[in-house]
């Protein structure tokens, strides 16, 4: 077993045993960016871990916008400092957080760009990002410049219009 894969289990198990899992902090160098919501860090053992956007979800890259969406993850942390304060592990094992870049906080960010939705599964403890979205729908920011965007858990399903 790599020791990338044996890092992701012991913390996969630590946090789904923990009572306290939002206490757990984790923080590297942003060394790859995939889309608008999951990044790769390198954590100071050198180690790399990938993880995603707690509450947010945002364009896949064949998707409308999701190059765009990966373009501003990546303008906003590439090669920078991530401190990531963990809030679950998702399906495929991935931390994931609320997450800080140099002093700007990401998802929030993202959504204000118009480059990713709430996702209203996953944005207990979030909802104030709702008001940041519906600004960012009012003033056609972002994806919201389309009449009628498809949200990313739709266009995954196959869904291509709505």
């Amino acid at each position: 077993m790599t020791t990338h894969l044996m890092r992701q289990i012991l913390l996969s198990l630590t946090l789904s045993f923990s009572s306290i899992v939002h206490a757990e902090t984790i923080t590297g160098r942003v060394v790859r960016v995939y889309d608008g919501d999951t990044f790769t860090i390198l954590d100071p053992n050198n180690t790399q871990l990938r993880i995603r956007l707690a509450a947010v979800d945002a364009p896949e890259r064949a998707q409308p916008f999701g190059k765009r969406g990966k373009q501003k993850l990546s303008d906003l942390c590439y090669g920078k400092t991530a401190n990531i304060k963990v809030v679950s592990i998702d399906r495929n094992e991935r931390p994931v957080g609320d997450v800080d870049c140099a002093g700007v906080y990401a998802n929030e960010v993202m959504v204000q760009s118009g480059l990713a939705w709430v996702d209203p599964r996953f944005a207990k403890g979030h909802g104030y990002l709702f008001a940041i979205e519906e600004d960012a729908r009012n003033t056609r920011r972002g994806l919201w410049t389309d009449d009628n965007p498809i949200p990313p858990w739709k266009w995954r399903r196959g869904e291509r219009s709505n």
